[in-house]
């Protein structure tokens, strides 16, 4: 038992290790978009199901002796790809989808080891359960994924912080030789002893002998599928105007792993009463939460829902998975099969996995006008419950018609139907009344117009990216060609760019938005602009007038600006203007040291660097702070707020980064900001080590 434990341990336990490992090493490569995690998500999770098949495979198909032989032989061969250490030709500043560029990535770097670290689990089980007598094969499914979860949680804490990312990948390797020494053993041993009669069910609970029906089969796979939608569109929910970091990343999945423990290894802790309750409350939440005007008809005992700090709305939308998860879990555990059909089983519940990463990471980005698989996976969760519910009630009613459980499953489809047409009505309102809906790979984007520009003073049009003002142009003369909301001429960057006067200017731009900083543009300006959303580029040209109206010459580089500023020459900015970020995420690879050598390299001596760092959740200034002392230059922090009756600016924070004599050369731009200074510990951030944690608000 201890050998067999071991293995399954440290199988699982790298498992889940490398996800975060490799995800945070090649998320800088394609843009820093929580699309990248997601797409992670889809390919682990389509190679989870590829490793249970060939557990189901090898354990159906072959003798004992030639299970053990083969299985050592891949684990041998797997040992091609160590070090698990990304290769950087891989790295694009192009604009493609880059979906499939990523499958192709993770499938070269660790494919094999991840094919066969995810099949260890059910195969183990399956030859324990035919070597043991008495042995419970599900208790170490429970193990498995307690492992998994002790490697989620540790990463951001234990590993992020004190090793490299490159240290990272070269000890995961390491241990991965241990893991195949063990398994490798396992095998041999378990090829060697003769079958003995199969292990017991569950405990307390009959065993289910019979080959499973399609129709059970069918709930395995939908309760598989509503967890692993809900847990993908959650991790999105919350990385779209956070961040895209590992914590996010990991915080859903280290919930969705727990339930999973808490019903298999103690499925007494799961209780109907108790679950089902919760998650009626969870997904009322959450609808709630989606709804795009729900501060329109907010009651005030409703209020703290709309206004939640950013920690209560991880909290609470982390509860609500869980609860849904428990769910989902309890009654896959409740009606999980006799071990004669664990691998079948495992086989089932992993092709729900996959179909939920297909359905979030590469069906919804290229099908869907907006995030409608949120909405979706609340409702495929509830249907699913309910048909639980429903089947036991008939089972109750021994199929009659008039009996009291039917009733109480009629009014369940009431319920259900009724929550549906709200999740319809959210969906509608994602999309009614826009002038523009695109989605790609980057995010989504919509054009809105308010107001009448015929009457109204202050009608105008908005680019809103997520749920966030991304962009805004007042539709009316004179308004129509100045620089508004974050880029005010009372703002940082307004100050920049009018202490800059005299010869014609060239100004970089990282983030184009809706063009505003255009309106800055003098006659011999050069804006040189770069956006990695071709949607962005097409939307500003189209729908919004500032890129027309400059004077100024306009490039434009298409990419991320950062890789792309990379491979450049150096373009002797006068100002650099860094303003990519979606909504309130931030791409950290945006904002690290080596990010910062990278932008100094391109502007001109009495350059200056200026970054918008207005943020809702965050509190980017000890990070400024830092940045600019590791180069030698001096950080100035201008916080601006508008009067209430100024409809054009909206409240802002931008930091200007130059050296001291150019400071001192701008008296104004001195006496206007705040210097930063170092407040308290602050580790500098590097492309090997962020933490978020240390600046939210």
């Amino acid at each position: 038992m201890l050998l067999y434990s071991l293995t399954i341990f440290l199988s699982a336990f790298l498992l889940f290790q490398v996800q975060p490992i490799v995800a945070k090493t090649i998320l800088p490569w394609f843009g820093g978009s929580s699309a990248v995690w997601s797409t992670c998500m889809l390919f682990f999770q389509v190679v989870l199901l590829l490793g249970y098949l060939y557990a189901h495979w090898l354990h159906e198909k072959l003798a004992p002796r030639k299970q053990g032989v083969a299985h050592i032989a891949a684990l041998v061969v797997s040992f091609a790809a160590l070090p698990i250490l990304p290769n950087p030709g891989w790295k694009s500043a192009g604009v493609a989808h880059p979906s499939l560029t990523i499958l192709a990535l993770l499938s070269l770097t660790v494919g094999l080891p991840y094919f066969l670290l995810s099949s260890t689990s059910p195969l183990l089980q399956a030859w324990y359960a035919r070597t043991h007598r008495e042995g419970m094969p599900y208790r170490l499914f429970a193990l498995s994924n307690f492992a998994s979860m002790l490697a989620l949680l540790s990463y951001p804490f234990v590993v992020e912080p004190n090793l490299p990312a490159r240290m990272q990948g070269l000890v995961w390797s390491a241990a991965y030789v241990c893991f195949a020494a063990l398994c490798g053993t396992t095998a041999w041993r378990s090829s060697t002893h003769a079958g003995a009669p199969q292990a017991a069910s569950q405990e307390g609970a009959p065993a289910m002998d019979g080959n499973p029906a399609w129709t059970l089969r069918l709930l395995w796979l939908g309760l598989a599928a509503s967890a692993s939608v809900l847990l993908l569109a959650v991790t999105n929910h919350l990385t779209q105007d956070v961040a895209a970091i590992p914590f996010l990343w990991i915080l859903p999945l280290s919930v969705y792993l727990f339930s999973f423990i808490v019903c298999f290894e103690s499925p007494r802790f799961y209780r109907r009463a108790v679950f089902l309750p919760l998650m009626g409350v969870a997904l009322g939440f959450m609808a709630y939460r989606l709804w795009p005007y729900r501060t329109d008809f907010n009651p005030p005992w409703l209020s703290f829902l709309t206004q939640m700090p950013i920690r209560w709305i991880v909290v609470s939308f982390a509860a609500g998975l869980f609860a849904c998860c428990m769910v989902c879990h309890g009654e896959l555990a409740r009606l999980k099969p006799h071990p004669r059909h664990l691998t079948g089983f495992y086989v089932t519940v992993s092709l729900g996995g996959a179909v939920g990463g297909l359905f979030v990471g590469l069906v919804a980005p290229n099908l869907f006008r907006a995030y409608y698989e949120f909405p979706i996976g609340l409702g495929l969760c509830a249907a699913v419950a309910f048909l639980v519910l429903a089947r036991g009630l008939w089972r109750l009613a021994g199929g009659a018609l008039w009996a009291r459980p039917r009733w109480g499953a009629a009014a369940l489809a009431v319920v259900l139907c009724g929550y549906l047409a709200c999740l319809g009505l959210v969906m509608r309102e994602m999309v009614v009344g826009y002038r523009v809906v695109a989605r790609n790979f980057y995010g989504l984007l919509r054009v809105e117009d308010e107001g009448n520009p015929k009457m109204d003073e202050d009608a105008s049009r908005k680019l809103i990216h997520g749920t966030i003002n991304h962009g805004q142009q007042f539709l009316r003369e004179p308004y129509r060609r100045q620089p508004v909301t974050y880029f005010c001429p009372q703002s940082g960057i307004g100050l920049a760019m009018q202490a800059q006067e005299g010869p014609p200017r060239r100004i970089g731009i990282l983030g184009l938005g809706c063009g505003t900083l255009a309106a800055y543009g003098r006659p011999g300006d050069t804006l040189r602009i770069y956006e990695i959303n071709p949607l962005v580029l097409d939307i500003a040209r189209r729908e919004f007038t500032y890129l027309r109206d400059t004077p100024a010459r306009v490039e434009v580089a298409l990419g991320d600006g950062r890789l792309v500023l990379e491979s450049e020459p150096s373009q002797q900015f006068d100002l650099l203007v860094m303003d990519a970020f979606s909504g309130d995420s931030v791409p950290v690879h945006l904002i690290t040291r080596e990010a910062f050598r990278t932008y100094f390299r391109h502007l001109k001596p009495g350059g200056i660097l200026a970054v918008n760092i207005t943020n809702t959740y965050l509190d980017l200034r000890p990070v400024m702070e830092r940045a600019a002392a590791a180069f030698g230059k001096v950080a100035l922090v201008y916080d601006y707020t508008p009067d209430d009756d100024d409809f054009l600016c909206f409240g802002c924070s931008w930091t200007l980064i130059m050296d001291r004599a150019t400071a001192a050369a701008h008296p104004g731009l001195q006496d206007a900001g705040k210097v930063l200074r170092q407040e308290r510990p602050f580790r500098a951030w590097t492309d090997d080590f962020s933490n978020m944690f240390s600046i939210l608000r």
